[in-house]
């Protein structure tokens, strides 16, 4: 989910619907913020004449997690609006899985789509990620993205001790720091380009909370110290190589409330005078719907099972990414697979101290 850095990045989900399915945690997110879209969408004026609504889905993946809030959203319109149609956005950077994404969409991958009971909407496909400008200026009615925006739109440098920016700290942390700033307000400025004067801004972002709680990072084990901790192994044990540990550093950056909040309050900023305005923003845990599965069904193998591919689905590709090409493929495919596999003994050996509750941002903007 970058722009022109893309092409230097190894970031891609799950493919074939198989992230939606891993990650029901990131559909619980979407479902559990429905009421919140539609009270924003409550505040735009459609008027009884308006015979399209633009809505864009930005970093969608496979489209699978936002399915059931879109079709509330366009039931919610065409309630008072019967013969309006719709232009359903789905954008993502081109590494994406956009077979999958469509069919998904169209209903034949592993859901049912709001297509099979709706009329007069029309899905279109952008291979543009949120750091470009995906529709022309003034068109769009109402964007919305979920779980994506912590991605970077590059790498600002590799990380000595770590895999995350949550572990870094001194220069490393302070160009991560940087570098999120930056990408923050480009992602704002292009929505205030697309947005109509009125238009709304849901955003469901990844974030450290008030007590310092994120992703994988609320009670137990710390499950990016455990990455890390288990790629340093991996190092003692001349698995991988010193530069192929530093390779291992995830392009993302966590914004606290402060960070995501300064461009849309400050009124000398590029972002406010382009006019966006922070409507609401206040934080949310998630919990791991595997952990909380596991409380009823009590099987610790079982748990395992579920919970390792929710992990691979959005970080695979970038340990992947990180082992020297020079490798023969089925070594490095055999690294990463003994990777993942002494990440899934551990939690069946201590499954009470391993969960992934999501830590988000519920962020409303509109454009004045």
């Amino acid at each position: 989910m970058a722009g022109r850095t893309e092409s230097l990045q190894n970031i891609t989900m799950s493919g074939g619907g198989a992230y939606s399915l891993a990650t029901k945690g990131a559909e619980d997110v979407i479902n559990a913020a429905t009421q919140i879209v539609l009270e924003a969408l409550d505040s735009i004026n459609i008027s009884e004449n308006q015979d399209l609504f633009t809505f864009s889905d930005m970093g969608t993946a496979d489209g699978g997690t936002s399915l059931k809030m879109v079709g509330n959203l366009i039931n919610a319109i065409q309630k008072n609006n019967p013969g309006i149609s719709f232009n359903i956005v789905y954008a993502d950077q081109p590494k994406n899985d956009f077979n999958g994404l469509v069919q998904t969409v169209l209903g034949l991958g592993h859901f049912p789509s709001y297509l099979e009971s709706t009329e007069n909407v029309f899905p279109l496909f952008s291979a543009n990620s949120f750091y470009k400008q995906i529709l022309p200026n003034n068109t769009l009615d109402f964007g919305f993205s979920a779980t994506a925006m912590h991605w970077l739109s590059g790498k600002p440098c590799n990380l000595s001790n770590h895999v995350h920016m949550v572990g870094a700290d001194g220069e490393e942390y302070l160009r991560f720091s940087e570098h999120g700033k930056k990408d923050w307000e480009t992602i704002l400025l292009h929505r205030a380009h697309e947005l109509k004067q009125g238009g709304q801004l849901v955003l469901l972002n990844f974030c450290r909370d008030e007590n310092g709680k994120y992703l994988g990072n609320t009670t137990g084990v710390n499950m990016f110290t455990n990455f890390a901790d288990i790629w340093q192994d991996f190092l003692d044990q001349g698995r991988i190589r010193p530069e192929e540990y530093r390779n291992m550093t995830l392009p993302q950056y966590y914004n606290t409330v402060e960070e995501f909040s300064a461009p849309l309050k400050n009124s000398e900023s590029s972002v406010y005078l382009a006019g966006l305005r922070l409507k609401n923003i206040e934080t949310r845990i998630t919990p791991c719907p595997f952990a909380e599965a596991f409380k009823d069904h009590q099987d610790a193998q079982r748990f395992a099972e579920e919970y390792i591919p929710t992990i691979r689905s959005w970080n695979e590709s970038i340990f992947f990414g990180a082992l020297d090409i020079q490798r023969p493929l089925k070594e490095r495919k055999k690294i990463i697979h003994d990777y993942y596999q002494t990440y899934q003994k551990q939690v069946q050996e201590s499954p009470e101290l391993h969960r992934m509750d999501y830590v988000h941002a519920f962020i409303v903007i509109e454009k004045i």
